[in-house]
């Protein structure tokens, strides 16, 4: 949390692969945990009709900013694998090898100019930039393996 900071940050779900499934936005000044239920919600869920079951999240990884008890039952309730890694304890071992995914995947949102920096004064604004990066990676992605 920066608490004098203005401005915003970006919170994205993505796949195991790193496509963008979901993407947010909130204010500089507040808690990164606070933005994780509305992204975890906000997720659709697949149903398959033929075998009648639903796919849903299997794991979810995290970086030292959700590692909040609240966070991790509420999880644990919706049957989500909590990989978050904790507090004091040196996580470039375990959980770096994985959280390099998302990383990534922020690294392609903010290579466009228009999210490097934020020029556009209103958020939904942004948030409708933001939304259409994480579109054209998804189409990249999908024209990349389909050549």
């Amino acid at each position: 949390m920066d608490r004098g900071k203005p401005g915003s940050k970006m919170h994205v779900l993505s796949d195991a692969n790193g496509l963008p499934l979901l993407v947010g936005l909130s204010a500089a000044n507040t808690h990164d945990s606070l933005a994780l239920k509305p992204m975890v919600e906000g997720h659709q869920t697949r149903h398959d009709p033929h075998r009648g079951r639903y796919f849903k999240p299997q794991r979810l990884h995290a970086d030292k900013a959700y590692d909040v008890t609240h966070l991790r039952k509420w999880l644990w309730g919706k049957h989500i694998g909590v990989r978050i890694a904790r507090k004091g304890v040196e996580s470039s071992e375990r959980l770096g090898r994985r959280r390099w995914v998302i990383e990534r995947t922020m690294s392609w949102l903010t290579g466009y100019r228009r999210l490097n920096h934020r020029y556009e004064r209103h958020p939904r604004n942004y948030l409708a930039f933001l939304g259409l990066a994480a579109a054209l990676c998804c189409y990249k992605r999908l024209a990349r393996l389909t050549t």
